[in-house]
């Protein structure tokens, strides 16, 4: 298994992007670059993954981009990363919220996808923007929706109710299998395993580890996406001022309570 090595491919494919074909990584130089960085597998295996990836990069897309104004909308999924903790080769859980006006991220890792870790997140990252967006678009991710109803509806779980009612944002599921309706998130997730993350970080705990992501994020901001004439820390302070205030307190993930969902 590939493990924590495929974010250090997919870094370098992603490198080799708009190269001629042939100053392109072979799958043995792959392979021989991992091998050096610590990789014991097969060379087969790392060739069946760069074939997956490349055939993948090929495809042509053909979704029209989305457009959002600026503080209507964020997204958020959930990948995984590999770090060196305390000591201990380990895969942690990344959840990962993007301003879809500016680009801006924050990222947080957690031992698990859990509910708690969900809504804890959710806290911490409205906390970082310093306010919340109108609207959150996410996948089907069952610790937010407890099942999908008739006409694309969705029934969600009370305690993911409590948390929108005490933020005050509308969520948006995306269809099930249309993934490019929540495309820059699922990029964000991939830009963070390759950039925040490559190479695999030493850390004693997760609090040092969250402070290095936080840290990547806030340096992130200098960034200019998709040819735009401006940064993301510029597009920023167009943002910030439209999203809601915060609650005069922050929601405490690990209390039961029912709320009604907002309209």
């Amino acid at each position: 298994m590939l493990g924590p090595y495929k974010g250090m491919l997919d870094r370098l494919l992603e490198e080799e992007q708009g190269l001629p074909r042939k100053q392109r990584y072979t799958g043995k130089k792959l392979f021989e670059l991992i091998q050096a960085a610590g990789y014991a597998g097969a060379e087969s295996t790392v060739r069946r993954y760069v074939g997956a990836q490349r055939k993948r990069q090929r495809r042509p897309r053909v979704y029209a981009p989305l457009a959002f104004e600026p503080g209507e909308d964020a997204q958020v999924d959930w990948g995984t990363g590999w770090v060196e903790l305390a000591g201990e080769l380990t895969e942690v859980q990344l959840f990962v919220m993007r301003m879809n006006y500016s680009r801006k991220l924050f990222v947080m890792a957690f031992p698990t996808q859990r509910q708690e870790a969900f809504f804890d997140a959710h806290v911490q990252a409205f906390a970082f923007f310093g306010g919340v967006p109108k609207r959150i678009t996410y996948d089907n991710l069952t610790t937010a929706v407890k099942r999908i109803v008739k006409e694309g509806g969705r029934e969600e779980q009370q305690r993911f109710i409590a948390l929108r009612s005490h933020y005050l944002f509308a969520s948006r599921f995306c269809t099930p299998g249309q993934g490019n309706e929540k495309g820059r998130v699922e990029d964000g997730v991939g830009y963070v395993q390759r950039h925040f993350l490559v190479p695999m970080l030493k850390v004693a705990t997760f609090t040092e580890l969250n402070a290095h992501l936080r840290a990547s994020c806030q340096k992130d901001d200098a960034r200019r996406i998709d040819r735009q004439p401006h940064t993301i820390a510029e597009a920023w302070t167009k943002e910030a001022p439209l999203l809601r205030p915060l609650p005069a307190h922050s929601f405490d993930s690990a209390l039961l309570t029912r709320f009604l969902p907002i309209t």
